[in-house]
């Protein structure tokens, strides 16, 4: 059975969730490719409407779009997702995973479309106590 982190990121606050699926809701996403709109059901999101952006499988190695199938292959790569060049011109030969949702992949990346009744952070909340154990680890002096 699979199970996935699913990182929703809200393009209005700017912020980004992370949510564990498992179970049934986790089949549901199996065979999804990036680019694909899913339900917000996957995540506990009534009304909310996702779209596949990425991820990465167990090993971290990062989904690409423009590659067919969910297998790991070594490719050539110029740019994009996965590689920044050094130089221009520059090549190399790296592992990436394929855009289809396997249970190999352990992150799935997603962006909101459509937004449902219940606001995010009243879906999402925020553990008493969370806020001032961030503010003990920031450093003291300048901010």
């Amino acid at each position: 059975m699979a199970d996935f982190r699913v990182t929703i990121s809200d393009s209005k606050s700017k912020l980004a969730y992370q949510v564990a699926v498992t179970g049934p809701a986790a089949n549901k996403i199996i065979g999804k490719k990036i680019g694909d709109v899913v339900s917000g059901d996957i995540a506990n999101m009534a009304g909310y409407t996702l779209k596949v952006t990425g991820g990465t499988d167990k090993d971290g190695f990062a989904m690409r779009g423009d590659l067919p199938g969910p297998a790991r292959r070594k490719i050539l790569v110029a740019g994009g997702v996965g590689y920044i060049p050094k130089a221009d011109g520059v090549k190399k030969r790296k592992s990436m995973r394929g855009n289809e949702i396997s249970s190999e992949i352990s992150q799935i990346n997603t962006v909101i479309l459509e937004y449902g009744q219940k606001p995010l952070n009243e879906i999402f909340v925020k553990k008493e106590g969370e806020e001032a154990k961030k503010e003990k680890e920031r450093p003291k002096g300048r901010r």
